[in-house]
């Protein structure tokens, strides 16, 4: 499950900002005006790896407590409140995902 989300972070850092026919086409120059007017910030990969980091820390942390909480180390609201964390940690990973395969499907289906 935490190997799921990692590769999530490594796929974000092997594309990075956007290059290639896009970068170099016949549009290169009509995207430079929006660009220039837009507020410098974190870039998208910058923020989805730190989602993705921030979701593996989460799962970590609710496996740890489980395995705590087996060996009688830490008591069954603290399991259960790490489990929860980690519980909504994944379903927003699965809601990100089921988004980006949305927009890529709705993206490839486009007509050129």
């Amino acid at each position: 499950m935490i190997e799921a989300v990692a590769s999530l972070n490594a796929l974000i850092d092997r594309t990075g900002p956007v290059s290639g026919a896009l970068a170099a086409g016949p549009l290169a120059g009509a995207f430079a005006p929006a660009a220039a007017a837009a507020p410098a910030g974190p870039a998208f990969g910058d923020v989805m790896a730190q989602v993705a980091a921030g979701m593996r820390d989460s799962l970590r942390a609710g496996e740890a407590a489980a395995i705590s909480g087996i060996q009688g180390k830490a008591s069954a609201q603290q399991v259960v409140e790490a489990v929860m964390s980690a519980e909504q940690s994944l379903q927003t990973a699965i809601a990100i995902r089921d988004k980006v395969v949305a927009a890529y499907l709705e993206i490839s289906r486009m007509a050129i």
